[in-house]
């Protein structure tokens, strides 16, 4: 996430330079003293007997301005998108998962996530099992330094011999809050910041877990066009 303090310091530090640039650019030119013009020397009387000059025949006159071009068309206005939910009621229904176990440090946090999501995806590819729906990560504990989860993944046919590490489990159910997170990984406490504030004025009161469903592939998709709901299961 961007750090604003070094931000606004180094726009303090461009800001002199600007001022600079513009006042330079801003005055107004010097006028240069004229140089004075050669003096012309007179011509001499023409000779008796010789025919005089030709008068110049005057200048054709200007044609008219072209008309202006017709201004476009306007074009129609984009259409209104419609605002995510954000703390939208729900009610989750479990669903037949293939679990896989994981915990990881804030600092390499969603390359953990990937990895688990990554090694769930090729074993059931291996066995032609296809997924029931998207994948999930559901966040069990959390401190300063990092936090366990499980990866999750829906199916309706259960794997056979299921490497270590994996096993077969049901996502969570019952009562939950709905909010939507667009964006990088690296923003998601923003989202998190957001929520624990609705929950707050809302006198509300959330189970120690929190799940994230991936709603684009986060395998495949660029990690600035994410977008994942965020469920916040209530007490």
């Amino acid at each position: 996430m961007m750090n604003f303090r070094l931000f606004r310091l180094a726009f303090a530090a461009l800001a002199p330079a600007a001022a600079l640039f513009l006042v330079a650019h801003e005055a107004p030119a010097q006028s240069l003293p004229a140089t004075p013009a050669p003096a012309v020397s007179a011509s001499p009387s023409p000779a008796p007997g010789a025919s005089p000059a030709p008068v110049a025949s005057p200048a054709p006159a200007a044609s008219p301005p072209a008309s202006p071009s017709p201004a476009p068309a306007a074009q129609a206005p984009a259409p209104v998108q419609t605002a995510d939910p954000f703390g939208e009621p729900i009610n989750l229904e479990g669903k037949k998962v293939v679990v896989a176990k994981g915990s990881a440090n804030w600092d390499t946090a969603f390359d953990t996530l990937i990895d688990s999501l990554k090694a769930l995806s090729t074993m059931l590819d291996k066995q032609g099992i296809k997924p029931a729906g998207n994948p999930m990560i559901v966040y069990t504990s959390t401190d300063d330094t990092g936090f366990t989860y499980l990866a999750e993944i829906p199916v309706e046919q259960e794997p056979k011999n299921l490497p270590k590490g994996m096993s077969m489990g049901q996502s969570p159910d019952g009562k939950a809050l709905k909010f939507v997170h667009r964006g990088s990984y690296d923003n998601m406490d923003n989202t998190y910041e957001a929520i624990t504030n609705h929950l707050d004025e809302k006198k509300l009161e959330a189970k120690d877990m929190f799940i994230e469903e991936y709603i684009t592939d986060p395998l495949k998709t660029a990690e600035d066009k994410l977008v994942i709901n965020v469920y916040v299961p209530l007490k």
